[in-house]
């Protein structure tokens, strides 16, 4: 049986909720990120990009190549909050849904041609989503994860594509090898370098030669190239989560080491989530005491994988929740909801260089261990559990602790 995938991404998803919180924005340049000199683009409007404005770049560039624009911060909470609504519409209606990030999805609907049409339906499902939220999305829809998703591209904005079995490479031929999945800036000026600048021209070269230039990845870009993906839609879990425990050898009432050790259960797993690409929106802390009794106490963040923004929300749900002053057997901290995504939400905090300063500690940890790089503040915690890797005998680098 052939696959029939579909690929839904809502249209410049944050300009979008910040227009229907208020219509006066609508037809407008909108630039939607960190608002001082040193801010970044999270999100730019179609009336903007013709400027030359694109995500990632500076505010302060972008606002020197349309002027006119509107500038706004942006609200974390209310984009998590709108993806939600979106996420809840397509978990009910299809049979196998993947969350890729806070405003793209994928649905495997095989096999539902034998009772409705695949198309149809998720026309249905696209108008209902439009109606019930108010949000612009667009959809792709064909044989594979990587045709769909080059689909919805050519629909936007607000519109639809289905590409019929047996016309993925005629479909993919025209187009620029930038459209195809995982080819980068530095990879298409590869290619161009090479005078490939069309996906059919990549269809007409030996797969051989691709891998030879530019190694596996380029293999994997000659079969995106001519239509081929086999990889799966993988289910959606809103309850995944990532947690830590710590049973202490002898009870105890030490606050301070208390406090250091849920700091540190929080940083590592804030790097966990990092490291495996993925953002988190609900924060949990457990206190078991020495007769047993547990407590526990959680609250729902924006999106994130930041450590300014998890482990001050772990410390404040730690603080709350100790007030025993009794005997402590056991801590533990826990991140759930979890889903594909990146520190893109800390562009509105105007905090690009902490956005720096986490790539650089997390590029120390890669190659010398997840505790080579810490605070100060939770330098005493020498074991996390299980999670906790040596340093080759070498003493870590700590940093001064500064809440951002």
């Amino acid at each position: 049986m052939k696959r029939t995938i579909l690929h839904m991404d809502l249209d410049t998803f944050f300009v979008s909720v910040e227009r229907k919180l208020d219509s006066k924005l609508d037809g407008k340049a909108i630039l939607i990120g960190g608002t001082g000199d040193r801010g970044v683009v999270s999100a730019a409007s179609y009336e903007a990009r013709p400027y030359g404005v694109h995500s990632g770049m500076p505010m302060k560039q972008a606002r020197m190549l349309c002027p006119e624009a509107i500038v706004i911060k942006g609200n974390a909470g209310v984009y998590t909050e709108q993806s939600r609504l979106v996420t809840d519409i397509m978990r009910e209606r299809v049979p196998l849904l993947e969350k890729a990030s806070v405003d793209e999805f994928y649905a495997d609907m095989s096999g539902m041609d034998r009772h409705f049409g695949c198309y149809q339906y998720a026309t249905e499902l696209r108008q209902k989503i439009i109606k019930e939220t108010g949000l612009p999305i667009s959809f792709g829809l064909s044989v594979n994860k990587t045709v769909s998703k080059v689909a919805t591209g050519e629909a936007k904005p607000n519109n639809q594509l289905k590409i019929d079995y047996g016309m993925e490479k005629p479909f993919l031929a025209p187009l620029s090898v930038k459209k195809i999945p995982m080819v980068g800036d530095k990879t298409f000026q590869m290619l161009c370098n090479l005078g490939i600048k069309r996906v059919g021209t990549v269809q007409e070269m030996p797969q051989e030669m691709m891998e030879r230039v530019l190694g596996k990845n380029g293999s994997t870009i000659w079969e995106k190239a001519n239509g081929i993906d086999d990889s799966p839609v993988v289910e959606f879990h809103e309850r995944k989560s990532i947690s830590n425990e710590r049973t202490f050898g002898q009870d105890t009432t030490d606050i301070a080491k208390l406090r250091t050790l849920i700091e540190a259960m929080a940083e590592q797993l804030t790097f966990e989530l990092r490291r495996a690409g993925k953002i988190a929106a609900c924060i949990g802390v457990k206190v078991r005491y020495s007769d047993f009794q547990t407590v526990s106490k959680q609250a729902r963040i924006p999106y994130s994988s930041a450590d300014h923004v998890m482990i001050p929300k772990v410390m404040e749900l730690f603080e709350n929740l100790y007030n025993r002053r009794m005997l402590v057997r056991l801590v533990g901290v826990r991140y759930s909801d979890i889903t594909n995504g990146t520190y893109q939400m800390s562009l509105f905090d105007d905090l690009r260089k902490t956005a720096d300063l986490y790539a650089g500690m997390d590029r120390v940890r890669e190659r010398f261990g997840s505790r080579s790089v810490m605070r100060a503040s939770t330098f005493g915690a020498k074991s996390i559990g299980s999670m906790m890797n040596p340093f080759n005998g070498e003493p870590p680098m700590v940093l001064a602790h500064r809440t951002a």
